[in-house]
């Protein structure tokens, strides 16, 4: 699949909630060296790219968090998809700026 998706990643590190951020933090410095256009929002960050690459961000986003510790997270992924075509954040978003 060669078209651009949606895929929005919550990543819930299984530990005290102080400690928890830095770990977020570190998976989303991830996402952000992906090179894939990415939004970060209160509870998931949507990322944009083809479907490989964009699954390809997800594991990276996992191991960053076990490379600083985190033992278990619990990851939540929701995909937008299209058979034929991108889907983009400027179709969803442009209404709004």
């Amino acid at each position: 699949m060669k078209n651009n998706i949606h895929l929005a990643l919550q990543i819930v590190p299984l530990t005290t909630s102080d400690r928890a951020y830095p770990f977020i933090d570190k998976a989303i410095e991830a996402i952000a060296a992906s090179g894939l256009r990415y939004q970060v929002g209160a509870m998931e960050t949507v990322i944009e790219g083809p479907y490989d690459d964009a699954m390809r961000t997800v594991k990276m986003a996992q191991q960053a968090c076990f490379d600083a510790g985190a033992e278990e997270l619990v990851v939540n992924i929701k995909l937008h998809v299209r058979k034929n075509g991108d889907v983009t954040f400027g179709e969803k978003l442009e209404k709004y700026s």
